[in-house]
Parts: structure tokens; sequence; C-alpha cells
């Protein structure tokens, strides 16, 4: 036998090559079980087929510490139970809905979004991390950029929808989160740093996908110096609705 060979017709080279497939399939079925900890099963058309066991099953549930405190497991086999407020335009699994009420607000389409935790993110330690310059002196604003407070926002159709009142800022980032916007009657709604654009010349700040009128319908935060994981998905999902549902002719094709 030649050196290496174990036996007459297999050697260490073959060896190796068998123990890293075995090694790599094993991988592959570890992998595709895992990426079923969320969502899983799946809920079809509101249907209650247990969906995500074949071939595969589902993985044993995994308990996680939070942050914030408390735990969470994953998978927790908990469906989502808010009533889908829009019809199927075909007759086949997977049509896409029509809704049936107000768009921006029922979680339907762009503006849909998570049943996350009710509680606000934390850094690492501990502090509240998105919160208002006005609650913490070691964020400000650089004098080489524009101050947008006290800059009217103008909606899509150019009706101004309110006032900068104060800026947002995530501690554990050190960049702008939200604009907190003040509406006709004093009260106060955020608005996505990403989802606005600063005019620096002009003096205003603009937001293409809700017109002025609607601000007044976006979700509000229980605090007036933090905002909860569910409040941040609520908010994105209403503008980001409004960037397909704000007007009627946001629907049609583009060609």
């Amino acid at each position: 036998m030649e050196t290496g060979a174990i036996t007459g017709y297999m050697d260490v080279a073959q060896v190796v090559l068998y123990v890293f497939w075995a090694f790599f399939f094993g991988l592959i079925i570890y992998l595709l079980r895992e990426g079923k900890r969320e969502g899983y099963p799946l809920d079809p058309d509101g249907g209650r087929n247990d969906i995500g066991n074949f071939l595969l099953p589902i993985p044993a549930a995994k308990t996680y510490q939070r942050a914030e405190g408390g735990t969470y497991s994953v998978p927790d086999g908990i469906f989502d139970t808010r009533p889908i407020k829009g019809e199927a335009l075909e007759r086949f699994p997977g049509a896409p809905l029509s809704p049936t009420g107000d768009p921006m607000l029922d979680a339907i389409g762009p503006g849909s979004y998570a049943e996350r935790q009710d509680v606000a993110d934390v850094t690492f330690d501990g502090k509240v991390r998105i919160v208002p310059l006005r609650i913490d002196d070691h964020f400000e604003i650089a004098p080489e950029d524009p101050d947008p407070r006290g800059m009217p926002v103008w909606g899509a159709d150019g009706a101004v929808g309110g006032t900068i009142a104060d800026v947002w800022v995530d501690r554990s980032e050190a960049i702008a989160r939200y604009y907190e916007v003040e509406i006709a009657g004093g009260d106060h709604v955020l608005l996505p740093v990403t989802m606005a654009r600063l005019n620096k010349r002009e003096g205003f700040v603009g937001v293409k996908s809700i017109l002025g009128a609607h601000f007044k319908d976006v979700p509000r935060t229980k605090s007036m110096d933090q905002v909860t994981h569910l409040e941040e998905d609520k908010i994105c999902a209403y503008y980001g609705g409004g960037t397909l549902y704000a007007t009627a002719d946001r629907l049609g094709p583009l060609l």
C-alpha cells in the first residue's frame, strides 16, 4: 500500500473528504432548522395549517434573555390573530390584497407592522436608547450642520403638516433617528429621519410619503421622552403605507 493509505481502497485524504461532506451536510440541516425559529409554523392566508415540518421538523424552543428585562422564546407557536382588513383580488393562495378600510392605519401591505414588545429599547448600560435632545445634553447638532428645530414640515402636496420641535437621537449609534413634529393643536408626533429630507436653502423639511393633512393621524407615543419597539414599528409602518396609499394615483401602474 502507498504511504498514508488505511486500506487498499481508502487513504487519509478520502477520509477527510468524507468527514467534510458529513459535517457540511449536518451544517445545512442545522441552519435550515434554525431558520424556522421565527414565523413558524406558517399561517397561510389566515388558515391554521401546521406548515413547516415538511422534511425537516421545527426546532425545539430556545429562550433568550432580553436586555430590557424578561425572556423571549422562539418558536412560540403564537399566531397573529389581528383581522386582515383587506380582500384578495384573485382566488389563489398569496393573491394580492385590496384594503377595505384605511390602509395607512390598518396594518396592511407596506403599512403592516410586527407586534413587538411595547417597551423602549435600551443601551448596553440599561439607559433608554432613543431620546430627544432636550433630555440628554451629551448630544448636540454640529455647528456646521443645519438645525431643523423650528423648520416647517411639508407633506408631498406642499401643505405644512407641522413644525420640528426637537430631534431624537440614538445613544448607541450617536445618530439622529426621528424628528419630533408639533402639529396643529399642540400635539407631537415622530417623523423618521430616513423618511424626510432637510432643505437647508429654503429652510424646510420635506416628506414625500404622506400629505400635510396626514400628520394628524401619525401613531402617538405613550411617553413624550421615549418610544417603544411597538410604537416604532407602527410609526414607520404609517409612513411606509403612505408611499403607496397616500393618494389614489399611487395605486396605479407606473407604465
